[in-house]
């Protein structure tokens, strides 16, 4: 395989650090545009987007940086089934966490549809460079319709056998989301929530599978992570949670600090845990009496399947990022949680890109 910096080069990447998509708002415009100016490469998670609002997220972007930025959608997913039994024991069960915050009593959600086929045309005329896809496999004429714009195509993978199946649709570089990862997993072949391998156990497994390049993720929170990945064969790695607390982030503010708290608490890595609670797919976040009330570990069924279950909890996620309840919010954070600061994205860049020079120059002095 050719040398790191020419398959950096292919990609497009300036650096090894990409950061990370984050539907939902996490990756503000500013967000972006801070890391694109100091070295790494922004994305937009846009899968929960309108076109026009991903037309004007672009807009705002190239308003503050001419460097190149990625937009990630969520790959189609299937229509959802949920039985008129489940779906009212799901509206009973968020119902008082609804009064608890003064809202209207929840009703049964309605399917709002998949959202990929809307948005691919305002994806290509994004002018974004690299197109992402996750929770599944990008559709041959969208990689084609892509590539015909000049973008590259990745994909997230959780096991092998997925990361081969993106290479087999396409891509460019695969993105190996390790078990640690915050957010949702990524995984679409099996249960997403059974396949818990970690990044260093599933980088280098994924690196000897596929002849692509492949982007690290998970865990991954300053300079040591990222030499590790690069030391077991990704070209990049891929950064949420250290991005959260930046000053740009666009999540609110009770979010970033619940993030922030476990860091002066030095709070245990086991202080988060995969939840189906606030969307109905598995994602990693910080525990909340919503997670704790909600979710029968026992009966994973007790949620609705995603997106209902999303739809579901979103005015109860609003307001209480407006109230400032940590409590019934999706507090997303990876294991590396503890390790987060608040700075400006373009301090946690150069303190990413150093930190990786010092450890690689430590460890060849030994």
């Amino acid at each position: 395989m050719p040398a790191r910096g020419e398959l950096l080069a292919r990609l497009g990447l300036r650096s090894p650090i990409i950061q990370a998509p984050m539907a939902g708002g996490g990756d503000s415009a500013a967000l972006v545009a801070a890391v694109n100016e100091a070295g790494g490469f922004g994305f937009v998670g846009a899968a929960y987007l309108t076109p026009a609002q991903l037309t004007e997220r672009a807009r705002d972007i190239r308003s503050r940086t001419a460097l190149p930025f990625g937009v990630n959608l969520f790959a189609p997913q299937p229509e959802p089934t949920a039985s008129a039994a489940l779906t009212e024991a799901a509206v009973a069960r968020v119902a008082g966490f609804y009064a608890e915050l003064g809202l209207p009593a929840p009703s049964a959600p309605a399917y709002p549809g998949d959202s990929f086929a809307t948005l691919v045309p305002a994806m290509l005329d994004s002018g974004a460079a690299i197109f992402s896809v996750t929770f599944g496999l990008p559709p041959a004429d969208v990689v084609s319709a892509a590539k015909t714009r000049g973008m590259r195509v990745m994909g997230t993978a959780t096991t092998v056998a997925e990361a081969l199946a993106l290479e087999q649709a396409g891509v460019d570089a695969v993105i190996a989301q390790g078990a640690e990862a915050g957010g949702h997993r990524g995984g679409f072949i099996g249960d997403p929530a059974a396949n818990l391998i970690g990044a260093m156990a599933l980088v280098p497994q994924i690196v000897d599978a596929v002849g692509v390049p492949v982007i690290a993720s998970g865990g991954i929170m300053d300079g040591r992570g990222i030499a590790a990945a690069l030391a077991l064969g990704a070209t990049a790695v891929q950064l949420g949670t250290v991005f959260l607390t930046c000053d740009e982030a666009g999540i609110p503010e009770v979010h970033k600090q619940a993030i922030l708290d476990a860091a002066i608490l030095d709070a245990a890595e086991d202080q988060t845990r995969l939840t189906r609670a606030f969307s109905g797919r598995p994602a990693r976040g910080l525990v909340n009496r919503f997670m704790e009330t909600v979710e029968d570990r026992e009966r994973p069924d007790a949620v609705l399947p995603f997106p209902l279950q999303n739809a579901l909890t979103r005015p109860l996620r609003a307001a209480a990022g407006q109230q400032g309840r940590a409590e019934f919010l999706s507090l997303w954070a990876g294991q590396g949680a503890p390790m987060a600061r608040r700075r400006p994205a373009g301090e946690v860049v150069a303190a990413l890109l150093s930190g990786c020079a010092a450890t690689v120059e430590k460890l060849a002095g030994v």
